[in-house]
């Protein structure tokens, strides 16, 4: 049987969100129905209802940083009971056969790519809503545990900051001895830089202005640089190992490059609307690499999770009523969040 619950969607694109209702379908054999308590605002709930990532589906409800309780289960699921507390990422199923899902890449699935948790079609033909609703039914395959240390409010911007920045600096090997530069201080830097530090990594922000200072040094860096100021490139030339872009505008990639180390890597974790250009001969001499990486696996995030409840970190937020995201929405495309809205799912 499925449920009616009360959502915000974008009835079309570039315009404002609005309340509305939804169908959710009938838990199914291995699924969970969750009660949501909160959901993250990410910027790429604003690239897709903009379509500044290309053509979407409308009414779309965002929302993929997602946290709640269970409040029924399906008859073959086994790991997971009413009440526990549990988070839904950016994707909610997957072809589970390829190369990719059997090695707990899901995220790179090649059996059709990964089943989003919005704005994407389910195996069912259906449009999948996402996380500012009351509720959610997802695949039990595809929920991940939220640890009792991590509040379910500051461990939701997790479910896509957290893993999105924790996936790159584990596969690039941050840790004691390496020395990391987190390019921009908002939702994803925020979270990179916490994670780079309890991975035991030097850390060095590196961030347009020096407004952010006294926030990158109490979240654990080491060093804080603006990168409006030439002397900052000249003084760091040759000094990273790994940087981690996580801003969604171009840069000037040649002078991110020239800070690399030999053997190094530039990380991009945000995605630019417009094109970006590269020259070949920035990177040309030296082994340096630019690369990306997208989200993480299923077991990955939740290795995420418990790493993050084992050190205390957790997204700093500013919480809202459901009705105040379109403001919110405004603020983000302004800088002005520190650093990620969380919805309280209740006022929806």
């Amino acid at each position: 049987m499925t449920t009616t619950v009360a959502a915000y969607a974008a009835p079309a694109a570039k315009a404002p969100l609005e309340r509305t209702t939804i169908e959710r379908r009938a838990v199914g054999e291995h699924d969970v129905l969750i009660d949501i308590a909160f959901v993250g605002i990410c910027h790429s709930d604003i690239h897709q209802v903009s379509e500044g990532w290309g053509s979407a589906t409308f009414p779309m409800v965002p929302g993929h940083e997602i946290t709640g309780t269970v409040a029924e289960t399906g008859p073959s699921v086994t790991a997971l009971r009413v009440g526990d507390r549990v988070g839904v990422g950016c994707m909610v199923d997957s072809c589970r056969t390829c190369d990719n899902c059997e090695a707990g890449l899901e995220q790179y699935c090649t059996g059709g790519g990964p089943v989003w948790t919005y704005n994407s079609v389910g195996k069912d033909g259906q449009t999948t809503y996402g996380g500012y609703a009351q509720k959610i039914v997802v695949d039990e395959n595809y929920v991940v545990r939220v640890p009792d240390a991590l509040p379910l409010d500051t461990a939701a911007p997790l479910l896509c900051s957290g893993i999105t920045t924790y996936s790159p600096l584990r596969h690039w090997h941050a840790g004691p001895g390496t020395k990391v530069a987190v390019v921009g201080l908002g939702g994803l830097g925020h979270m990179g830089v916490q994670i780079a530090h309890a991975l035991g990594a030097e850390v060095t922000v590196l961030s347009q202005s020096l407004r952010k200072k006294d926030d990158g040094l109490r979240l654990g860096a080491d060093h804080y640089h603006a990168t409006a100021d030439p002397a900052t490139f000249e003084g760091l030339a040759g000094t990273f190992d790994l940087i981690l872009n996580t801003v969604s505008a171009p840069l000037d990639f040649a002078a991110y490059f020239s800070l690399l180390r030999t053997g190094g890597a530039m990380v991009n974790v945000g995605l630019p609307e417009e094109a970006v250009q590269v020259t070949l001969q920035s990177l040309y001499g030296n082994r340096r690499s630019m690369s990306s990486s997208g989200i993480g696996g299923i077991a990955e995030t939740q290795e995420m999770l418990d790493f993050c409840a084992e050190h205390g970190i957790a997204a700093e937020i500013e919480p809202i009523r459901a009705n105040q995201v379109n403001e919110a929405y405004e603020r983000v495309l302004a800088g002005d969040v520190r650093f990620r809205f969380v919805i309280d799912a209740t006022t929806i």
